[in-house]
């Protein structure tokens, strides 16, 4: 330790802060003034998952039976019931048919008078699927069936552009290149229902790929007591995060430790808020995850610093735990840049080229991994500081090696040997 050069971080603790404090309060007054900017995942609106496809097979229906429709994983199955009907069940499973005609040969073949099979597209059954939104019941208007089309070059940026007259949506491209689907994400505005929000949508997406392209695979709606109770709930997670640290280490090292680490990690946290506020961000789960994410790296960094005070305690010659402190400090200084400057590497490669979530994902990572080092050092170690500042050290006393005493038990020791 005597070569190690010993930087007087105590000089910069009242400091730190007082600038802790003041950005904080910035964000404590911006969160009451202009809000958090909450994203579609923290709002009532719709999720929806659309496929642009090819409409392969019409059917419809105009007896006085009921007759249903249904598309499963392995097959089609149309369902004859009804008063005076021949009641029936036809199941078609996918392994005894190669294409559409052949779906539609089997259906004319049950001789059902009133019902209509019409081929739109001939071609190689891979899977069918109906929009999610039309009735299983057959009757008068045409119930569209969809086969994914393979040749498809519909991105979301198109779908994006589809539907831009709507504020505060979110495309997400789902699965590969011969079965893509997009997730739609929308929120809801003023009066307007899911209802509402789901025909407008429908249209728009219909005027722009066509009547017969467009099929809802499957629609959800997040009201506005689910979206509270999730907001409710990230807080309630964040909070359990941080009593479970304080547990762990107030079993690892002492009770003040625990609570340096612990305040530590509200900075961060409390900073990032700030910053997502500050900005005006949206805030979504995804950054959640990122303040989560600094939860843990914070904790980690605090950690290694407080492990080096506990052992420099017992081996560091000083007068006071302000200089044991400041060598803990400055002896895992480098290590502590170290880390900070390796992850930044990756998380600024994300913000650069990355675009969306992922890009703000990163944006917030950067401030929480700035701020996870400064708290580890500055934050804990004025806690513990002020903590310990009447912290005193047991010196082992002087043995004067000339006493007839200690020569005395000298002898008797080598004797003993």
């Amino acid at each position: 330790m005597a070569n190690n050069k010993v930087y007087r971080f105590s000089k910069f603790f009242l400091p730190a802060v007082i600038l802790s404090i003041v950005l904080i309060l910035s964000g404590v007054i911006s969160v009451f003034t202009r809000g958090i900017n909450f994203g579609l995942d923290f709002k009532p609106g719709m999720v929806e998952e659309i496929k642009v496809a090819n409409t392969v097979l019409e059917l419809s229906y105009s007896g006085s039976a009921t007759i249903n429709f249904n598309v499963e994983n392995d097959g089609v199955q149309l369902v004859v019931s009804g008063i005076g009907a021949d009641n029936k069940t036809v199941n078609i499973p996918f392994e005894s048919v190669k294409k559409v005609s052949d779906v539609a040969e089997k259906l004319n073949a049950e001789n059902i008078e009133g019902l209509s099979v019409n081929v739109k597209s001939d071609s190689e059954i891979d899977s069918l699927f109906v929009n999610s939104t039309d009735s299983s019941a057959l009757g008068v208007t045409p119930l569209r069936v969809f086969a994914a089309d393979k040749a498809s070059n519909v991105t979301a940026d198109n779908v994006r552009d589809a539907l831009k007259e709507f504020n505060e949506v979110s495309i997400k491209e789902l699965g590969t290149s011969d079965d893509r689907s997009f997730q739609i994400r929308m929120g809801l505005s003023g009066d307007a229902s899911g209802k509402t929000i789901q025909n407008e949508t429908a249209a728009a997406l219909r005027k722009t790929f066509g009547d017969d392209k467009v099929a809802v695979v499957k629609s959800d709606f997040m009201s506005a007591q689910f979206s509270s109770s999730l907001i409710s709930g990230s807080i309630f997670l964040v909070i359990a995060t941080l009593i479970l640290i304080f547990i762990y280490a107030t079993i690892r090292f002492h009770w003040d430790f625990a609570l340096a680490s612990v305040i530590a990690i509200v900075h961060d946290s409390l900073i990032m808020i700030t910053f997502i506020s500050l900005s005006q961000m949206e805030f979504s789960t995804t950054t959640l995850a990122a303040i989560l994410t600094i939860i843990g790296y914070s904790i980690n960094a605090t950690v290694v610093i407080l492990d080096r005070v506990r052992s420099d305690i017992k081996v560091v010659e000083a007068d006071s735990f302000i200089e044991v402190l400041n060598s803990a400090l400055s002896a895992t200084l480098s290590r502590s840049i170290i880390t900070t400057v390796t992850t930044l590497f990756s998380v600024l490669a994300l913000f650069f080229f990355t675009t969306g979530t992922i890009h703000d994902f990163s944006l917030a990572l950067t401030v929480g991994l700035i701020s996870g080092c400064y708290s580890s050092i500055f934050i804990a170690g004025a806690f513990i500081a002020v903590v310990r500042r009447n912290y005193r050290f047991e010196k082992p006393a002087k043995i004067n090696l000339n006493s007839t005493a200690h020569i005395a038990q000298f002898k008797m020791e080598k004797e003993s040997d």
